[in-house]
């Protein structure tokens, strides 16, 4: 499923972009994925879209997020980690690090694997509209090994 997403941030600059999903499945189909994959990949973006519609307000400067044991069980420590790097550094507010976790916990099995999870978060910018900045698609993108200390 990850990597029909993947293709699709790849192919389609944004989700209004992509085709209805008969279309959109015989395209994949057609580049090669498998009928399994596409149907996961397009029902996983339709839960997408609806938790973008379904936030209403802003918590108070003061909140804070308390994630349920079954939110640490599913998620593991490295993901939750990372979200809260993403948010502390301000570029993930409070609406989108709730998608992000909406959308994480929609994944069968646990812990997720951080790279799904920042696959993840990237088709939460995605699904938006939003290009995240240079130095988070490097966060997202490049291995921690292969990064370059200056």
């Amino acid at each position: 499923m990850f990597d029909v997403l993947v293709y699709l941030y790849e192919t389609y600059w944004r989700p209004d972009a992509c085709p209805d999903h008969a279309q959109l499945t015989r395209k994949l189909s057609a580049v090669g994925f498998e009928d399994d994959e596409i149907r996961d990949a397009l029902s996983w973006l339709d839960g997408l879209a609806a938790a973008s519609q379904s936030h209403h307000g802003e918590p108070g400067t003061r909140s804070m997020r308390v994630y349920s044991r079954e939110e640490q069980d599913h998620l593991g420590d490295v993901s939750i980690g990372f979200i809260s790097f993403l948010a502390s550094a301000g570029v993930l507010p409070t609406a989108m690090r709730e998608m992000v976790i909406d959308r994480a916990m929609a994944i069968p099995g646990g812990p997720l694997d951080l790279e799904d999870l920042k696959i993840i978060v990237l088709m939460v910018f995605w699904s938006l509209g939003e290009e995240p900045d240079a130095l988070i698609l490097d966060e997202l993108f490049v291995a921690p090994e292969e990064r370059l200390i200056h």
